[in-house]
């Protein structure tokens, strides 16, 4: 299998270190300015162990990609460069590869539908979290549950699917296949935009905003507000309503992430845009188009952005 891992931030690097020691032929797509900036090998430690590997290749350009007969792109660049990457993949994606949106937050497979076939994209949820130490050097840091792909539309082999899943699993990335990948896609959506950006306003981690009543207070209002939106589109998850949801928000999933920062944090803290439109940005777009009001979800974005003004 050739494996394509488009951008080497955490996430890039995690994959392509697991794969190439898998014993895949693997390969990155980088910024031509980055590529200076890497370390040799590329090397991951942390909760997945450590490891380092030296892929088979780096490209910066989409032209030099076409004559590479690739089975898998894993795009794993910030939401806000998403249509961007998408336009160069559309150069060379040959018509039998793959291409995972391993993403955070809202529209990353929306833009991908409108520029590749659906029986060649495969949506992701990813809940564990990695940080990058320097280029080609990331620390897997958090594990909340394992990574789960699938197709919402079904256009795609379940066997092809969990193929994939097992070569990712044996890569020592536990995975699994979910026909409600859509849903469960949504509920990380929900996570993050109550955790994410109040986490890196306020300089908190994950438990110190449950245990804190301001902040645990907006955090309730950002999900009801989300919760309002999914009913306007129709969009079922596991919980019919946002009470049933907090219960499992703060029992469940903060206590194993409770030490955490989100990314957000870091990228506030290096000077580098966030993905806030992708997460309680898009939540206010899709309110608007429906005629709903996300006050909170609203005042929380206009923060971040008003702070990435500054970069």
């Amino acid at each position: 299998m050739k494996v394509l891992a488009f951008g080497l931030g955490a996430l890039g690097t995690v994959f392509a270190v697991s794969l190439k020691n898998a014993g895949y032929e693997t390969y990155a797509f980088i910024k031509e300015n980055h590529l200076s900036q890497l370390k040799q090998p590329l090397r991951i430690t942390g909760l997945f162990g450590e490891k380092q590997a030296v892929i088979d290749g780096y490209f910066t350009q989409p032209n030099d990609l076409k004559s590479l007969d690739l089975d898998l792109i894993i795009l794993t660049v910030k939401a806000f460069d998403t249509e961007k990457a998408l336009l160069q993949i559309k150069e060379f994606i040959k018509p039998n590869t793959l291409l995972l949106i391993a993403q955070n937050g809202y529209g990353n497979y929306e833009k991908a539908t409108q520029l590749i076939p659906k029986n060649q994209i495969i949506l992701s949820r990813i809940i564990f979290g990695a940080k990058l130490i320097s280029p080609g050097v990331a620390k897997v840091t958090v594990f909340g549950d394992d990574v789960v792909i699938g197709q919402p539309e079904n256009t795609i082999p379940k066997e092809t699917l969990e193929n994939l899943a097992k070569v990712f699993t044996q890569a020592g990335i536990p995975t699994r296949v979910s026909e409600e990948v859509y849903s469960i896609l949504w509920e990380k959506i929900i996570y993050n935009s109550a955790l994410n950006p109040l986490g890196a306003l306020l300089e908190r981690t994950y438990g110190e905003l449950a245990e804190n009543y301001e902040t645990r207070f907006l955090m309730d209002k950002v999900i009801e507000e989300i919760f309002e939106v999914l009913k306007a589109y129709n969009i079922k998850i596991r919980w019919d309503n946002p009470e049933d949801y907090k219960k499992h928000f703060y029992q469940k999933l903060i206590p194993p992430t409770a030490a955490h920062y989100p990314s957000m944090y870091y990228d506030l803290k290096n000077r580098k845009k966030t993905e806030i439109d992708a997460l309680n940005g898009a939540i206010v777009n899709l309110a608007e188009q429906k005629g709903l009001k996300t006050p909170v979800n609203k005042f929380i974005t206009l923060m971040v952005k008003q702070i990435e003004t500054n970069f």
